[in-house]
């Protein structure tokens, strides 16, 4: 028996650090631990923000980052990675790089501006290395102005997203699944998720596309921030412990809607307030 297959699963976070806790890996360590699976991180950038907003950023060499990665996978039972801010185009392409041969699942938050408005990707082939890296991924996680980003063309309505969704996942053949967040799309009673997943098959191989939405009541909150790495990072988690695609999907919504109900009444900083991913444990684990 190969000693590396007993050994306990492990999620493996690969971001920009946020100090004041809200996103970014630190984040992402919250929600693997309230959900109940082991995080390894990576740092690919040292921001300086609140909840007020991000006034700045260290990014480190692509080699600090390397050997970071390179530390965790060559030790750690790494079965689940989720990647989100990367600091700059030459980071994300040092980071496909190293995840070409990788055979587990790559959940890929595509940020590129914070909620403040800061851009978060530097270096003139930024476009060029995210799209790169999207080609790693085998799950995808945007919301509405991310994929924007993406098609480069606004998207007004949840249909014209779930259109960009199929031709993102016909562009990018690892990509097996796009979970496209509703929260930025203005509904008349609440908001939807989607997750759409490519399925091959049918006439002569053509591509099969399958959509699962869940709607929920839109909560009137200002404490939102990490949200997007939040969302990922679960859906990380819950894959790691179900195998499965819907389930990780329909878990992490639930996850998501409780948290950020639960954060609601709560007063964090003086801006956008965050998660407070603990308060899954007031009943959302039972739900």
């Amino acid at each position: 028996m190969n000693p590396m297959n007993s050994q306990t699963p492990v999620a493996f976070t690969i971001a920009g650090s946020d100090p004041s806790g809200g996103a970014g890996v630190q984040a992402d360590l919250k929600t693997f631990s309230t959900i109940g699976v082991y995080g390894a991180a990576a740092i690919t950038s040292l921001t300086f923000q609140n909840t007020q907003g991000v006034t700045g950023c260290f990014t480190p060499s692509p080699d600090v980052v390397r050997q970071q990665i390179e530390s965790v996978l060559h030790d750690l039972n790494v079965t689940h990675i989720k990647i989100g801010m990367t600091g700059s185009g030459e980071i994300a392409n040092s980071i496909a790089e190293i995840l070409s041969d990788f055979q587990g699942e790559i959940v890929y938050d595509p940020v590129r501006i914070s909620s403040s408005g800061a851009d978060l990707m530097t270096g003139n082939n930024s476009n060029a290395s995210w799209k790169n890296l999207i080609a790693r991924a085998t799950v995808l996680t945007p919301n509405r102005s991310e994929l924007e980003l993406l098609a480069g063309c606004q998207l007004h309505t949840a249909e014209e997203g779930l259109d960009t969704a199929e031709k993102i996942l016909s562009h990018f053949p690892r990509l097996r699944i796009l979970c496209l967040t509703g929260g930025h799309f203005e509904e008349k009673e609440g908001i939807t998720d989607y997750m759409v997943c490519r399925k091959e098959g049918g006439n002569a191989g053509k591509q099969q596309i399958h959509v699962t939405p869940i709607h929920h009541d839109r909560i009137e909150t200002s404490n939102l921030h990490g949200t997007g790495c939040t969302f990922a990072s679960a859906f990380t988690a819950f894959h790691l412990l179900t195998g499965d695609d819907t389930a990780a999907f329909i878990k992490t919504s639930h996850f998501m809607q409780h948290i950020i109900q639960a954060s609601s009444s709560k007063k964090i900083g003086h801006g956008n307030g965050p998660l407070i991913h603990h308060l899954w444990h007031t009943g959302g684990a039972n739900r």
